[in-house]
């Protein structure tokens, strides 16, 4: 049988020959009646946004998951199951659990990252009985959420950090308060059309004083324009109700993206990791609630760009530990004068978006990656991969012709280029290890060869076209490249492929 047209990705597929419209409207009604079929895979994992853990159950957990909604775990990640599928948008940038009661739980939808690849979304979302079930509670218009804050003493009022619409100007954009749990929102820090909220903290010691990192940027298609002279540091010291911006010690030059943290161990520190020019750019602490900042070290996220990263976690505990999330971890233990890996790809998948630490236990950390959650005991030594989470995101899919079960090859957000089964004969049906990876980086878009279903044709981003034989497992890089003298070529991110079906 031939398949010639999916339906909703990887997830179910059929096919729709050519019939009248009475015929139509019969398979219509007959599709109504149809349910979708999880293929996987489930062995790579997807992009972490963030994660919270019930400080009074710390075996239950939520992870905002980039391109996939939110999940939840009552037995520290044994199983999980989605809390966030019946709503409008499937794109999160954070989620916070209230302190004063674990069973409220609030959503910030639109990832908080600035790549090509990010989805957007339509507000906040609070959840009253642990993820059971979700309501609205406006900012429509934020786009993107970059941090929530919950008072510690007033369940009541919230903080939103709202870094605004990335392809456009305007759109809801600023820092949100809200005294009545969400009814209503002030905006209470607006910078102009162009310049969000992408990150915020309490003062450990007193919640009046609140640190807000502001963040001027635009997508376009051909580039990002990361970061102005409105991007910077302010700080409030009435709860939010007013608002100065902090200059001495700080970059005078245009500043980009902002991460921040204070600890407990010490809270006159403040700590914010700056996206500047290569004299400004780099880690910097306060030792006086923000009054006045010191450069501590150059270092700033890499890889794909600050946007991508750039946030820091420090521990409660350790005044002078603190952690950066970068393609790879990195860590300080002498507050900013050195940073090293704290691991590396050996171990664990690269590109990493949001880190807990234990309180309790600081050897304890749990990881968000592109390549999804990891668990460490002996502070990223080792870390074990919670291989239960069906949350890649895939760019394109393609189908062979192979019977009695055709096969699906996927192209994913940083796990590469993936093969495998639409069904199998097993009792257990579709499990991880039917699925392999033939290519890695980035995978985009992929097409079987329509008479010979072992060669495939796959793609990195920049048009780095590649063919595999299945039967041998080579692979040939078969990149159109200028013929001497020729211009350069210029290739998309993601570059389509088609094959002639004459």
């Amino acid at each position: 049988m031939r398949i010639f047209n999916s339906i909703l990705g990887i997830f179910f597929i059929c096919t729709i020959p050519v019939f009248s419209q009475s015929n139509l409207e019969a398979i219509e009604q007959a599709a109504q009646g149809l349910s979708l079929r999880a293929i996987g895979p489930a062995n790579m994992g997807g992009r972490i946004a963030d994660i919270a853990v019930n400080p009074q159950n710390k075996s239950e957990w939520y992870i905002a998951v980039g391109s996939g909604g939110v999940w939840k775990s009552s037995n520290a990640g044994i199983t999980w199951h989605p809390v966030f599928d019946d709503q409008s948008v499937y794109s999160i940038g954070c989620i916070t659990i209230d302190p004063n009661n674990p069973n409220i739980v609030w959503v910030g939808t639109g990832e908080n990252v600035s790549g090509r690849h990010v989805g957007w979304g339509d507000g906040i979302y609070k959840s009253m009985d642990g993820g059971q079930s979700w309501t609205n509670m406006g900012l429509d218009g934020t786009d993107h959420i970059g941090k929530i804050l919950v008072d510690p003493r007033q369940s009541n009022t919230i903080f939103v950090a709202a870094e605004g619409p990335l392809w456009s100007s305007g759109g809801a954009r600023g820092l949100y308060k809200s005294t009545d749990g969400g009814l209503s929102w002030a905006a209470v820090l607006t910078i102009d059309e162009n310049t969000g909220i992408t990150d915020l903290e309490f003062d450990p010691s007193n919640p009046d004083i609140i640190y807000a990192a502001a963040y001027e940027r635009r997508r376009k298609t051909w580039s990002l324009l990361a970061g102005g002279s409105n991007s910077g540091i302010y700080r409030s010291s009435d709860n939010g109700e007013t608002w100065e911006r902090l200059h001495a010690g700080l970059p005078q030059g245009d500043m980009g993206k902002i991460g921040l943290a204070v600890t407990a161990a010490d809270p006159n520190r403040v700590y914010a990791t700056i996206e500047a020019n290569d004299n400004e750019k780099g880690f910097y602490q306060s030792t006086d609630k923000g009054a006045s900042w010191t450069k501590k070290n150059s270092y700033v996220s890499g890889g794909t760009g600050p946007h991508y990263y750039q946030e820091i976690e420090a521990s409660q505990t350790d005044p002078n530990l603190v952690y950066q999330m970068d393609v790879f971890l990195h860590v300080t233990r002498d507050g900013g004068e050195h940073f090293d890996y704290l691991v590396t790809g050996k171990e664990k998948h690269s590109d990493n978006h949001a880190l807990w630490i234990d309180p309790d236990n600081g050897n304890h950390l749990i990881a968000g990656s592109d390549g999804g959650l990891y668990e460490s005991f002996d502070e990223g030594a080792k870390w074990r991969h919670f291989s239960n989470l069906p949350i890649s995101q895939f760019y394109k899919i393609a189908l062979d012709n192979e019977e009695p079960f055709y096969n699906v090859v996927a192209g994913a957000q940083d796990l590469g280029t993936l093969i495998g089964p639409s069904r199998t004969t097993t009792t257990e049906g579709i499990e991880n290890h039917h699925w392999y990876v033939p290519l890695g980086a980035d995978g985009y878009d992929a097409a079987f060869d329509p008479e010979d279903p072992n060669v495939v044709y796959m793609e990195i981003q920049g048009g780095e076209l590649n063919r595999l034989d299945r039967r041998t497992e080579e692979i040939i890089d078969i990149k159109p490249r200028p013929a001497p003298n020729d211009p350069p070529e210029r290739w998309n991110w993601d570059s389509p492929i088609i094959i002639s079906p004459h």
